[in-house]
């Protein structure tokens, strides 16, 4: 589904970023390597820093110190062009961000053709292949406040995806979904990673982010505290922070 420039590259590199609000500092010095074809769980309490970090790869926030990299090249340099950087990465939200007076077809052809270039047909025909292999051919024609949450956030994944983006950020797809629909979100993600998407995920659903991640980070105040397999990670953690915080997950059986 994307460009791919080898196995093993790093895709994005995130080197001693730091992000405040105000007098808030949110993330301080983080480091992250992601490499091609993987999938990595940002994992932490709310307010750990993982939204923050996705806006910031993404250039939807603009960092106050440190450097972020795409394929090799420095996109928080001066004089990069952010808006052709934005094209090459797609980006999904809790919120579903549908253009209510549009219909699903409409929503996923915006962007091709608006800011691509792409032909009106060869954008509907991707759009329709994607909407198929995610079970919602039948919905192309429909407006968002027909659909339920859980067709609506794979529109929205969709609606990424049409853009054939390097990487896919991914921020708490889920969070606003019922429990029962929660199932049908997790099982796209899946689906990307066996197509070898590279995407970044901030969740808190623990047990899918141990099926599927390649890499898990935790982030605890602004700090990337550790990070690892999930096996390193959910099965033994060094730190006792790490620690505490599955053991409350474990009882409240979610993981």
């Amino acid at each position: 589904m994307s460009e791919d420039v080898g196995e093993g590259t790093a895709v994005l590199r995130v080197e001693s970023v730091r992000k405040s609000f105000g007098d808030s500092l949110v993330l301080r010095d983080v480091d992250l390597d992601v490499t091609s074809h993987t999938v990595t769980a940002l994992i932490g309490a709310s307010g750990s820093g993982k939204s923050t970090l996705l806006r910031c790869a993404g250039l939807l926030e603009e960092i106050d110190d440190g450097a972020v990299w795409l394929d090799g090249e420095e996109i928080t340099a001066p004089r990069v062009d952010q808006d052709a950087v934005r094209r090459r990465i797609g980006v999904v939200f809790q919120a579903y961000n549908l253009f209510p007076h549009m219909t699903v077809l409409e929503n996923i052809t915006l962007a091709p053709r608006r800011v691509h270039g792409v032909r009106r047909a060869e954008a509907e025909e991707r759009a329709r292949e994607l909407l198929d292999r995610l079970g919602l051919g039948a919905r192309a024609g429909e407006y968002p406040d027909r659909l339920s949450g859980g067709q609506q956030q794979r529109v929205a994944i969709v609606r990424a995806l049409a853009v054939r983006p390097r990487l896919l950020l991914l921020d708490e797809i889920t969070a606003a979904l019922d429990p029962e629909l929660v199932g049908e979100v997790l099982a796209v993600v899946r689906g990307l990673k066996e197509d070898g998407m590279t995407m970044v995920l901030a969740t808190h659903e623990m047990a899918f982010a141990r099926e599927v991640a390649d890499q898990v980070c935790f982030l605890d105040g602004g700090v990337v505290l550790e990070r690892g397999t999930p096996q390193e990670v959910f099965g033994d953690p060094r730190e006792e922070r790490t620690r505490r915080f599955l053991r409350r997950i474990v009882e409240a059986g979610r993981l």
